[in-house]
């Protein structure tokens, strides 16, 4: 007979709420396992009962789910038969079930038991169905937070660092009293209606407390929504609207960029002055990516989900040293960040150069300026060179006042600034990618290369 897991729920609270199909089952099973000791109707599992509490020790939920899982299905290999006991049911908040039921070494039998959402609902007088009401996991608040603005219960606050997430996470203090639920159906129960901003001198949290929020204000994710809906409507009922596409709209992306940063010229950093047109212009340029995603979605091609999946997925891969900082090399300082994104970058496009993918239509200005950027990156900088010399820092006015000198200058002999310094960012992009060329072809990592060997090729690709 194949190894089999049961998994039973334990209900909410004590044995009374247990379901007779769950202590039927647990009465068939000699080995018995259960995920928390601190579950209230744990004695009807007996002593013998193991209590698998790995998220005291584990440095992570995930750890936690993936160890317990892992010990049960062991268990079930070793004697053919095991009970998984978990509190409420099986299949509703519960990581390790869902983990489990996708483990293929065993097989699973679940039997239901009654949730605490069940008693929640009860003890709240709310019928969720009528009223819209979702169940969301403290642990999850803020993403679960930019879906909705209807009434929600939210469970597992299980900690102080939780519930500040919790009341940080909603950007418009709800207008009602929330309902503070703990400890339901056993000693101690405690529900109190207190206000939002009350919460945390109010509310001690443990492994049992839930909150219910009568309405929270619109997030994020439900005015982005809305105005995606917005801009649907407008292609399918406004005649200029609806005969745009990409190219039409290019000069409008443009204009609207360069509002924007007219806007940040103008924002005041202390006094927050400029705010409101900044707020403005974002939403100027906000539309515009909005549009251009409703034409593709339109074409077929795409569209704002996944868009915003696409960058979403991007700025975590390139960002290892936030969500995978065991396995890469620790960064140290914004520089080094910069480096390795373009390192990331390169590898993922499958460039052989950093230049790689520099727009051609750049500004000259600006091309050189990421050009150099990148070209740092891997240790090569361009011949120090020019009319103006190094005299020690300087801020962005005197940086300004050398540049309307240099233009000046090129003015009076007839050179036109732009071009001159596009064909010296073309030249510096040449002797670049011939360092880059040299270090293949000796099969060295530019990035890890000592000083004295990058030294070498630089000389080599100027020609010194």
């Amino acid at each position: 007979m194949a190894a089999t897991v049961t998994v039973v729920g334990l209900g909410p609270a004590g044995p009374e709420l247990c379901t007779a199909e769950a202590l039927q089952a647990i009465a068939d099973h000699r080995h018995r396992f259960t995920r928390t000791a601190d579950h209230p109707a744990n004695r009807v599992l007996g002593p013998e009962a193991v209590a698998l509490d790995h998220h005291r020790s584990a440095g992570s939920v995930e750890e936690a789910c993936t160890r317990l899982v892992d010990e049960v299905v062991q268990a079930a290999l070793r004697y053919g038969q095991v009970l998984y006991a978990v509190p409420g049911s099986p299949l509703v908040g519960e990581p390790t079930v869902e983990l489990l039921l996708n483990d293929d070494r065993v097989s699973k039998v679940l039997i239901a038991g009654l949730s605490f959402a069940d008693l929640a609902w009860f003890r709240l007088g709310v019928d969720p169905m009528a009223t819209g009401a979702r169940i969301v996991d403290a642990h999850r608040v803020s993403s679960e937070l930019a879906q909705s603005c209807g009434p929600l219960l939210v469970t597992h606050i299980d900690t102080d660092a939780v519930l500040a997430e919790m009341v940080a996470a909603v950007h418009k203090a709800p207008n009602e009293l929330v309902t503070v639920l703990q400890r339901l159906g056993v000693d101690g129960e405690h529900v109190e209606q207190v206000r939002w901003e009350d919460l945390p001198s109010r509310l001690e949290p443990d492994y049992l407390t839930a909150c219910y929020i009568p309405g929270p204000a619109a997030a994020d994710g439900v005015e982005v929504q809305r105005f995606v809906d917005l801009v649907a409507t407008l292609r399918r009922r406004c005649p200029w609207d609806a005969e745009q596409t990409h190219a039409s709209l290019r000069p409008h992306l443009l204009e609207e960029a360069y509002e924007v940063l007219e806007a940040i010229d103008g924002f005041d950093r202390e006094t927050g002055t400029g705010s409101d047109l900044l707020e403005e212009e974002l939403g100027d340029l906000l539309f515009q990516v909005v549009f251009h995603a409703r034409i593709a979605a339109d074409d077929g091609r795409f569209d704002l989900a996944d868009v915003a999946r696409g960058i979403h997925d991007k700025l975590q891969h390139r960002h290892p040293h936030v969500f995978r900082p065991d396995t890469e090399a620790a960064v140290t300082d914004p520089d080094s960040v910069l480096s390795q994104w373009d390192r990331i970058k390169q590898k993922e496009k499958g460039r052989s150069s950093v230049l790689d993918g520099i727009p051609q239509a750049l500004p000259a200005l600006a091309a050189a300026h990421k050009a150099m950027r990148r070209a740092a990156g891997i240790g090569i900088g361009p011949p120090e060179a020019g009319p103006v010399g190094d005299h020690g820092p300087v801020d962005d006015e005197e940086l300004g006042d050398a540049l309307m000198g240099l233009v000046h200058w090129g003015h009076r002999l007839g050179i036109d600034p732009e071009d001159a310094l596009r064909r010296a960012v073309a030249r510096f992009v040449t002797v670049v990618r011939g360092v880059e060329e040299r270090a293949a072809a000796e099969g060295l990592d530019l990035a890890d290369a000592d000083e004295a060997v990058r030294s070498r090729l630089i000389a080599e690709s100027f020609g010194v």
